[in-house]
């Protein structure tokens, strides 16, 4: 199933590059985020692929209308969906925006595909087999990269949603670590970054919708990262009543 999966993200992220050689009108949804056309081609594009392959999973995408959860609830078995994760990084036009595809089972991510368009990236992941990354059509196995041992630090984090937390922590850490570097980048990125062994750490104090996360999470875990909320170190979980993320931290597991 997981090439299926690669081969809808990358239809997606060819349609997404259409609108993004263009001019193109940006929309602002009522929750003041923005939309553009290349959101709604790409969602088309993957809700017909996914249900093609099985049309009796449901599908939660960003650009879909919501189930309610009392229907949800029993679901054990769902695809969460963000056509682009990152539209202000694709308004920009800086490249680092994403497809991310992912199958929930029993509220945990089970495969996951975070597709890069502009850079021609696809990293995926499934539960138990690890995480891997295409580039140009070479396939490499994701591991997380070892503490350095002088003391340095590398901090992943959001290129458009720095927030008070967010530099209250790197604050914390610059206290803890020799040397403390902080790396910003766009979308589900962060999470192929650590697992790429780019980075150590990404804390995200602010915002995100479980379908920001989901792929990204599953391609961390299994490079051998570790997703916990940040307050209280319980796991991520899926398909919940209210979708808006808890604060969360992605890290090497000894940290």
């Amino acid at each position: 199933m997981i090439q299926e999966i690669i081969k809808i993200a990358i239809q997606a992220g060819d349609a997404i590059l259409d609108i993004y050689k263009q001019d193109f009108d940006v929309e602002i949804k009522s929750d003041q985020s923005p939309l553009t056309q290349a959101d709604k081609n790409a969602n088309e594009i993957i809700v017909a692929g996914l249900q093609r392959l099985d049309k009796n999973i449901p599908i939660i995408s960003e650009e879909n209308k919501l189930t309610d959860y009392s229907i949800r609830k029993n679901w054990t078995t769902c695809w969460m969906v963000d056509p682009l994760d990152g539209t202000k990084e694709f308004i920009k036009k800086n490249g680092e925006f994403t497809v991310n595809i992912a199958l929930i089972q029993n509220d945990i991510p089970f495969l996951g595909v975070v597709h890069v368009p502009a850079q021609n990236i696809t990293y995926f992941a499934v539960k138990g087999k690890g995480s891997f990354k295409i580039k140009d059509t070479e396939t490499t196995k994701l591991a997380i990269r070892p503490l350095a041992a002088d003391g340095t630090l590398k901090i992943v984090g959001s290129r458009s949603h720095q927030t008070p937390e967010l530099l209250n922590y790197v604050a914390q850490q610059q206290s803890k670590f020799e040397k403390v570097d902080f790396v910003a980048a766009g979308s589900s990125l962060k999470f192929c970054l650590l697992a790429d062994g780019m980075a150590d750490v990404y804390p995200r104090l602010g915002p995100t919708m479980e379908w920001d996360t989901c792929a990204g999470q599953i391609v961390a875990t299994e490079a051998g990262a570790i997703v916990l909320q940040f307050d209280n170190n319980e796991p991520l979980l899926y398909n919940r009543e209210n979708l808006l993320n808890p604060y969360f931290i992605v890290k090497h597991p000894d940290l």
